[in-house]
């Protein structure tokens, strides 16, 4: 498994793959050095830049996170969700198929390996809310931010 670093606005980010793909991208609370960034890594940094740059809404990439077949089925719901938009958690538990399961699709939705690359800053509470954001809700709302189609001037 090789490993790399990235400064992001909001925190390190680290990449862990191989050939067969992204295995998770999480971001740190930490500081490392950055090092030499693997050659199986480099598109992964690349397009990580300009996502944080503004030039990139979507990623390209091969993807091989480690979970179960129920996490790997709200995974790929939540590649669905477009840049700028987001989804409450009711919803996407309908949009799997059973409502009741909310609580499951929620936990599923927290234990995401791969940050920003899965967007599961794009889904929050039904009343609109933040909630529940593995790093924090100070970046959800940086990414959503981010993200946003109407971005906020200043005035003076």
């Amino acid at each position: 498994m090789e490993v790399a670093y990235l400064q992001t606005p909001i925190g390190l980010a680290e990449f862990q793959g191989d050939e067969n793909g992204l295995v998770s991208v999480s971001v740190l609370n930490e500081t490392k050095p950055i090092g030499i960034i693997p050659e199986v890594l480099e598109d992964a940094v690349y397009q990580f830049r300009e996502y944080f740059d503004g030039t990139r809404q979507q990623f390209d990439l091969k993807l091989n996170p480690i979970g179960t077949d129920f996490q790997k089925r709200v995974w790929d719901a939540l590649l669905k969700i477009p840049f700028g938009k987001t989804i409450s958690y009711l919803d996407l538990s309908k949009q799997l198929g059973d409502v009741k399961a909310i609580r499951a699709v929620a936990s599923a939705n927290g234990k995401n390996p791969l940050w920003i690359v899965v967007p599961c800053h794009r889904v929050i509470g039904s009343n609109g809310d933040l909630t529940g954001y593995a790093g924090g809700l100070h970046r959800k709302k940086w990414l959503l931010e981010h993200e946003s189609p109407a971005k906020q001037t200043t005035l003076f």
